[in-house]
């Protein structure tokens, strides 16, 4: 069998795509990356992957489209695919349309979240609906991570019921395992954080939509009102970005002078980040199933998270952590203020959270799922 994963960029391969792709691989599949360069690509190549770059704009340059699925097109009338299997909003729409004129046997696109959600302006909303609609009937099956975007395709009539399947995510557990990661973690000290610290998290895109100023606000107000607490945001804004980033954000002086908000910057040492936080937050305005809260739960974190599409499908609310309302620092800080002051309900709350992810976001699960529905719609297609 022979795979196309095609997505946005070099990133997104690398963060979301590998394990499924090293499955496939591990079956005797040939397996090929499709996607935009980026500061990621030439790593995979390294990595051993085969990765073809052919640029697809992230905006909604129409021109540019078209140009990205000629040369997708042309691609996959060379190469002959017997699955062409996309993510991401724009890159999905493009590769449907390029497979469907290659006469691809098997489409697949994977809804890491769809692009339009509750928030949105209802033009908006309406206009993207519409795009999803137009590429489903393009489609020959649709993963969705959460079961809200499983329900949402049927009721939007984006695809048909017996072509959408609800996958979940999922993450390695032996990773992911706070009792096999190294005892002798320095990271606090590394980052000069005194051990008796109490530690809160976060994890994600440096971009306005992860609900980091809401987080800094949030911060600004602990510091001030407890000298043991700190706070570690991991990540940075990747250079393909298109969403608002946070760089000129107005960031109180006194706050970094402090030492103790800290911006790692991008880090693949995630276990042993999350094993010196005492809780994780993700205030996020959007999500697919995110992937940084699963992680968190693994590691026995309680998490704090906005009540919004996925996130509401992993944290359950006063049980494995928070659900608080979207752009609101104040409910942060009363959420954070209660796990600080209550640790015998904090470390609870993140037992309850392992055992919840133990049982629901294996990655194994969620990759041997989708091995098994392909395998099931190739037969039909014989």
């Amino acid at each position: 069998m022979k795979i196309c994963q095609l997505t946005n960029v070099g990133f997104a391969v690398n963060k979301f795509l590998l394990p499924l792709m090293n499955a496939q691989l591990s079956n005797g599949s040939e397996v090929v990356a499709l996607c935009s360069e980026d500061e990621y690509v030439s790593d995979l190549i390294r990595a051993g992957y085969r990765v073809e770059i052919i640029p697809i704009s992230r905006g909604m340059n129409p021109i540019k489209h078209i140009y990205s699925i000629w040369l997708i097109f042309k691609f996959f009338r060379k190469e002959k695919f017997d699955v062409v299997h996309v993510h991401t909003p724009v890159a999905s729409i493009v590769g449907r349309i390029a497979a469907w004129l290659s006469n691809v046997p098997l489409i697949i696109y994977t809804a890491h979240g769809f692009y339009f959600h509750d928030d949105m302006k209802f033009t908006k909303r309406l206009f993207f609906v519409f795009l999803e609609r137009f590429a489903g009937y393009l489609t020959s099956v649709l993963f969705t991570q959460s079961a809200e975007d499983a329900y949402t395709a049927v009721s939007e009539k984006i695809m048909p019921k017996d072509k959408v399947f609800e996958i979940g995510n999922g993450v390695d557990i032996n990773r992911f395992n706070p009792d096999s990661v190294l005892v002798n973690n320095t990271i606090k000290s590394d980052l000069g954080l005194d051990e008796s610290n109490f530690v809160v998290g976060m994890i994600g895109r440096q971009v306005q939509e992860k609900g980091i100023l809401e987080l800094l606000e949030a911060a600004e107000t602990l510091i001030k009102r407890y000298d043991d607490i700190s706070f570690i945001i991991v990540g940075d804004r990747l250079d393909s970005d298109h969403a608002k980033g946070v760089k000129n954000a107005s960031i109180n002086p006194l706050l970094l002078a402090s030492g103790r908000l800290i911006f790692t910057g991008m880090r693949t040492d995630i276990p042993q980040l999350l094993q010196v936080m005492d809780v994780f937050t993700l205030p996020s305005w959007r999500e697919g199933m995110p992937r940084t809260i699963i992680e968190a739960m693994m590691m026995e974190l309680p998490v704090v998270a906005t009540d919004i599409r996925g996130s509401r499908e992993e944290v359950m609310d006063n049980e494995t952590g928070f659900l608080i309302p979207v752009r609101n620092s104040s409910a942060l800080v009363q959420a954070l203020d209660i796990l600080y002051n209550d640790r015998k309900k904090s470390k609870e709350m993140g037992i309850a959270g392992r055992n919840r992810a133990l049982e629901l976001f294996n990655e194994e699960i969620v990759i041997k799922k989708q091995l098994d529905i392909i395998k099931s719609f190739l037969k039909k297609n014989e």
